[in-house]
């Protein structure tokens, strides 16, 4: 619709990026991280330099706290610093209806990147593949490793897709890479 190219790693780790505040224990999870005030401050910059090439990625990045927090997830920050109220459905993680929830965003996330051919370009070779190690490392294996406190039992299978197609997409980039440092350090 924007007729923009969407760098498929870039997208997803802003979609996990707000719950970087899981690592801080001094950062209160879906507060500031959460804020979609928070996320116009930060992306202001990148909508004057890239304009409407920015638009998916501000949707990528606020998505988490509009779909994934306040109605999946329970309650969320959204106006912070103006206001540190809570807004949301309250719904446990655990409920059926959050379970069902998950799945359906899952599904379609699936549906879509198959769809639109963009799970293929997460197994070609790429630079951007390895910005993946971000949702992996600080939000994919912390929350798996925590199971069952973090995750409920039906959620376990989504999160292990998607932390092998994230591994997958690093490992796949990483002899490349390796291969671009070892000439770089030959021609020296």
């Amino acid at each position: 619709m924007l007729k923009t190219k969407l760098i498929i790693p870039i997208a997803v780790t802003l979609s996990v990026l707000p719950d970087i505040d899981l690592l801080f224990p001094f950062i209160q999870h879906r507060g500031p991280t959460h804020s979609i005030i928070s996320a116009l401050v930060v992306f202001a910059p990148f909508f004057v330099a890239y304009r409407k090439q920015a638009v998916p990625y501000f949707v990528a990045l606020v998505q988490h706290s509009l779909v994934g927090d306040y109605i999946a997830g329970g309650r969320v920050q959204l106006l912070w610093p103006l206001t540190r109220m809570y807004f949301g459905t309250s719904l446990d993680i655990r409920s059926p209806t959050n379970v069902a929830l998950e799945w359906i965003m899952f599904l379609t996330a699936m549906i879509v990147m198959l769809g639109l051919k963009d799970a293929r370009t997460l197994f070609q070779a790429h630079k951007s593949n390895l910005v993946l190690a971000i949702p992996t490392l600080t939000v994919l294996l912390p929350t798996m490793l925590s199971f069952p406190m973090q995750v409920p039992t039906l959620l376990i299978p989504p999160h292990v897709i998607y932390t092998i197609m994230f591994t997958a997409a690093i490992l796949i980039e990483v002899p490349a890479t390796l291969k671009v440092v070892k000439n770089r350090l030959a021609k020296r």
